[in-house]
C-alpha cells in the first residue's frame, strides 16, 4: 500500500482545515501520512505570480474568504479572518521540520494554523513562534539553533523543490506515488488513491 504525502503551507487557507482532519483520515484508511511542508512562494514565482492568486483575483478572494468560513463551520472549526494575508510561514516551516523529526511536529503544526485562523496572530513573528514551541514542551533556544541552521534550510528548499518537481501549485495537496490530488476537496481522493 502506497502512502500520502500531505504537502502543506502555512499561508494557505485550505490547508487549515484539511490539516485538521488528515490524521483522522489516514488512521481511518489505515494509510501512512508523510506530513510535507514546502513554500508556495516560489511555486506562485515560477507561474508568474508574486502575491496570492485570492489578492490577485479580487472575486476568486472574496469567494475562498466565504468558502473556508462553510467549510469550518461544516467541520466544526473556530475561524477568524486573519487582516495579514497570506503569512509568511518561512520560520514556522524550518520550526516544523524539526518537529516533525522529532515527534512533536504534528502538535506544533496545528498550534501555527490555530495561531494564523483562530487566534489573528502574525505567525512570522519570532515571540508568536516562540510561544507555541513552549506549549509544545520544547526548548525554544535548542530548536532555533536546529531549525535555522544551513541543512534544515536546505531540507525546506528541497521540499519545496520536489512540490515543484511533482507538479505541485497550490496547497494543500496530496500526492501518492507521483498521483497528484490538489484541494482539501480532494484528500478522500488522494487516501482512496493510496488503497488501490
Amino acid at each position: 500500500m502506497a502512502a500520502v504525502e500531505f504537502w502543506f503551507e502555512f499561508a494557505s487557507t485550505y490547508s487549515y482545515p484539511a490539516t485538521m482532519r488528515v490524521e483522522k483520515m489516514a488512521a481511518t484508511k489505515a494509510v501512512e501520512l508523510i506530513w510535507r511542508p514546502f513554500l508556495l512562494g516560489p511555486v506562485f514565482g515560477s507561474q508568474g505570480l508574486s502575491d496570492s492568486p485570492f489578492n490577485v483575483f479580487e472575486q476568486k478572494g472574496h469567494y475562498m474568504w466565504r468558502d473556508l468560513e462553510r467549510i469550518c463551520e461544516a467541520d466544526g472549526l473556530a475561524f477568524t479572518r486573519n487582516p495579514i494575508f497570506p503569512q509568511n510561514g518561512l520560520k514556522a516551516a524550518r520550526l516544523t521540520l524539526i518537529g516533525l523529526a522529532e515527534g512533536w511536529g504534528v502538535d506544533f503544526i496545528k498550534a501555527v494554523y490555530r495561531a494564523n485562523f483562530v487566534n489573528g496572530l502574525s505567525i512570522s513573528d519570532q515571540a508568536v513562534l516562540d510561544a507555541l514551541l513552549e506549549e509544545c514542551c520544547q526548548d525554544v533556544a535548542r530548536v532555533a539553533d536546529l531549525a535555522y541552521a544551513q541543512d534544515n534550510k536546505d531540507r525546506l528548499r528541497g521540499n519545496t523543490e520536489r512540490a515543484m518537481a511533482l507538479g505541485v501549485f497550490g496547497a494543500p495537496s496530496f500526492t501518492v506515488e507521483g498521483e497528484l490530488f490538489w484541494g482539501n476537496d480532494r484528500m478522500e481522493s488522494a487516501f482512496d488513491w493510496a488503497l488501490r
